[in-house]
């Protein structure tokens, strides 16, 4: 039965920013003990009954210990920054040294729990955010098969998109770190991408995701499948609340080569960059050609009014701007080579108990059991087990040069720079590739509804470590457009 004090408390924060929320807390309106206890009502209404959203794999025994600790820590402390005592979410493919599973949302580690934290789940602990639970994914965040759908795994079915349960698309493969926040279960949340899987459940439930420049955020902990590709990123309501989230995960990982280079944006303030004339003076350049073409005509009129929209806040809109690679005959080898290599890695920080301690042994596992494993079958898997996982074949180095060459050199850069560009828009996650094989940031925002309710997200996409233009760009956006709101759930 829920506590008619949480019910009302819920009416003032359902749909509040991190801001908003932390003023609650300042005042002693509100507990993060009873934050807490609120999303958890929210959960037991909507995620395994009502509309059966699906969105959480496993929620954290300790989130109310946390959540007391915390509140306990605000009144003699003081708070650690914007993130304390927020609950967020972490996509289950992400190591959380806890009580909880990670498991990529297969049955094959349906019994492995981490040893240790991952690097950004530390970093969101220190940052004082309670790690509320573990989001349902795309079995292997969606690179397992294909025709599989987005949102559904062996181990945690079928995430529903709460704007449509059951008629819209949940994108992938963070489908229940969208879901999750989206229907108000959270806060906030972390997904993973490694070609669109951050953007595209982030567009399809009318929420902003920051898909970061590879390297920014430590990939350690994570299990992989490409480590040229492969990155974590927030999923929020607003712009603002996903910047806390990101600037709070960004660091060096001596555990991860990639993040070098993260002090180019691990000592800026990113907050500064939450300017609303941030538009003013930019060009940016509508990739219409190919993009465009791939989705509804209605889809591209909500594009063409949020386009309008971009140049009515000062932006110079340079139309029909054409990425010179963009027909390329794009493969997934690099993929498929390192998803064996870096599986292979992660499966040494399992215990020794478990049922699969390498690819090899998925494979098996899932052919031993095929009726609950292999509805939809394992393609790349299969074709995976083809490779030495050892990164030495031609195909796969060249395939690597070229996707660099023709992504960064003959694509994105080289449409920024022909055009001066400060930015780069398509819809949704339909450019999503280029910039993920490049390892180059894009965010994505809110820009409008179908007629039937299907949320429609624009994208801007930059160079690499743009991350501070692009937030400018995307919060500017956001407060013309105010195209965000909530899904109708049942009460």
């Amino acid at each position: 039965m829920t506590d008619p004090k949480l019910s009302h408390l819920f009416q003032k924060i359902n749909e509040s920013s991190i801001d908003q929320i932390q003023e609650m807390l300042s005042k002693s309106e509100l507990t993060s003990r009873e934050l807490v206890l609120m999303y958890f009502d929210r959960i037991a209404k909507h995620d395994q009954s009502g509309e059966n959203i699906n969105a959480m794999a496993e929620l954290n025994p300790d989130a109310l210990h946390i959540a007391a600790s915390l509140d306990e820590e605000r009144l003699s402390k003081g708070i650690r920054g914007p993130l304390h005592g927020i609950p967020v979410v972490v996509k289950d493919n992400i190591d959380t040294g806890d009580k909880m599973h990670t498991t990529a949302g297969s049955l094959a580690l349906q019994d492995h729990v981490a040893k240790n934290d991952a690097f950004l789940v530390k970093q969101l602990r220190q940052a004082g955010a309670i790690i509320l639970g573990k989001a349902n994914l795309t079995e292997w965040a969606n690179f397992m098969t294909v025709g599989m759908p987005n949102g559904y795994s062996s181990r945690g079915g079928q995430v529903l998109n709460p704007y449509g349960p059951g008629q819209l698309d949940t994108g992938g493969s963070s489908a229940g770190s969208a879901a999750a926040v989206a229907a108000n279960f959270v806060t906030g949340a972390i997904g993973t991408e490694t070609s669109g899987s951050v953007l595209s459940p982030s567009s399809q439930h009318a929420l902003v995701g920051i898909k970061p420049t590879v390297g920014t955020v430590s990939r350690s902990g994570i299990i992989p499948i490409s480590h040229t590709q492969d990155t974590a990123g927030p999923i929020a309501k607003s712009v603002t609340d996903a910047v806390y989230i990101f600037q709070s995960i960004i660091g060096r990982d001596v555990n991860d080569e990639a993040t070098g280079s993260a002090k180019q944006l691990s000592q800026i303030d990113l907050t500064r960059s939450l300017n609303i004339n941030g538009l003013k003076g930019k060009r940016i350049g509508i990739a219409r050609d190919h993009y465009f073409e791939s989705i509804s005509e209605e889809k591209q009129q909500i594009m063409d009014k949020a386009i309008n929209q971009l140049r009515a806040s000062g932006v110079e809109v340079v139309d029909h701007v054409e990425i010179p690679t963009t027909k390329h005959n794009w493969g997934l080898g690099v993929m498929i080579h390192e998803f064996k290599n870096g599986l292979n890695h992660y499966l040494k920080t399992v215990s020794n108990d478990l049922p699969v301690q390498s690819f090899d042994d998925i494979v098996q596992y899932n052919l031993k059991h095929k009726d609950e494993m292999l509805k939809y079958g394992q393609k790349w898997f299969d074709e995976a087990s083809k490779t030495s996982g050892l990164l030495t074949e031609p195909d796969y180095l060249n395939e690597l040069l070229e996707d660099q060459y023709l992504t960064k050199e003959e694509g994105i850069d080289f449409t920024l720079d022909q055009y001066k560009l400060d930015a780069i828009v398509t819809p949704n996650n339909v450019g999503a590739a280029i910039p993920a094989k490049a390892g180059y940031p894009s965010i994505t925002v809110p820009a409008g509804f179908t007629n039937e309710g299907e949320p429609v997200g624009i994208t801007f996409t930059g160079t690499a470590f743009s991350e501070p233009q692009l937030i400018e760009i995307a919060y500017s956006y956001e407060q013309a457009s105010q195209e965000r709101r909530e899904p109708r759930l049942e009460p």
